[in-house]
């Protein structure tokens, strides 16, 4: 085997029997820069990135829900949930609980690919991305999610998210996730292409809600309403995901959100 060193600008046509190395071009310094060595967390988060690129063709796909039920009926319980549960009630769990039910109507997005093989997972197991005090990203997973009910979900994802938060994780609620879930709305951000969790095969971004002026419709005919509305972004690895699946499988998720019991009780 040849090796060919190049400068990343040069793609030439790769000869037979020649690995091409892009070799890395310096970084300029200006006399004033800092050098700041990136910590160990911060190189495995960097690797991991740059894996999944990689690795996987990411396509992004985006639909606008309609969660008004959702941001009412949370308003309206949230202070009794706490009083009786003894935990606070975000969005995340109630996301998560329409996640778990689209994952089950489409099962080819809980797999992994391991060369040209696919591995359908037989459990539901969701990460959720979580920031840390020092700005690095970790991923706690919640297993068998699909078992856990409302209360559960909200029990569990407010126990990792605070023990995340004081480095406090075992490595065992780190691994082993099918597919993620990141809320890019906790940042005021209304969408984004979020990358992979390698090995999965997909990964959803929950938006920010915010108040939008809309058409409501009702047997007496169309009018203008205030709702409130938030983008969901699924990415997805083209290897084993088509549009087809990947569109319809964000589509289902927001049907699921938008169709919200308003007078459920949790």
């Amino acid at each position: 085997e040849h090796r060919l060193e190049l400068r990343p600008e040069v793609f030439p046509v790769q000869p037979a029997g020649v690995r091409i190395v892009l070799a890395r071009r310096p970084v300029d310094l200006g006399g004033e820069d800092e050098i700041v060595e990136m910590d160990r967390m911060r190189k495995r988060i960097a690797d991991h990135m740059v894996t999944s690129k990689r690795t996987s063709p990411h396509v992004t796909s985006f639909v606008e829900a309609d969660v008004t039920n959702i941001f009412r009926w949370r308003n309206k319980v949230k202070d009794q949930f706490q009083k009786r549960e003894g935990e606070k009630i975000t969005f995340t769990p109630i996301f998560m609980e329409a996640l778990i039910r689209t994952i089950k109507d489409f099962p080819g997005v809980n797999v992994s690919v391991d060369g040209d093989k696919i591995i359908q997972r037989k459990h539901i197991n969701i990460g959720m991305a979580a920031a840390m005090p020092s700005g690095n990203l970790i991923v706690p997973v919640i297993h068998d999610a699909d078992q856990l009910n409302l209360v559960g979900l909200t029990k569990r994802v407010n126990d990792l998210a605070r023990r995340a938060r004081d480095n406090q994780l075992k490595p065992d609620e780190i691994q082993g996730g099918t597919y993620t879930i990141t809320n890019v709305g906790t940042f005021g951000n209304v969408m984004g292409t979020p990358i992979i969790n390698q090995p999965q095969v997909a990964i959803m971004a929950t938006g920010s809600i915010n108040k939008k002026p809309a058409v409501v419709e009702t047997p007496e005919g169309d009018f203008i309403g205030i709702r409130y509305k938030m983008f969901l972004s699924h990415s997805y690895d083209h290897r084993v995901v088509d549009g087809a699946l990947g569109g319809q499988f964000v589509r289902r998720m927001a049907d699921y959100l938008e169709q919200f019991d308003p007078e459920r009780a949790w």
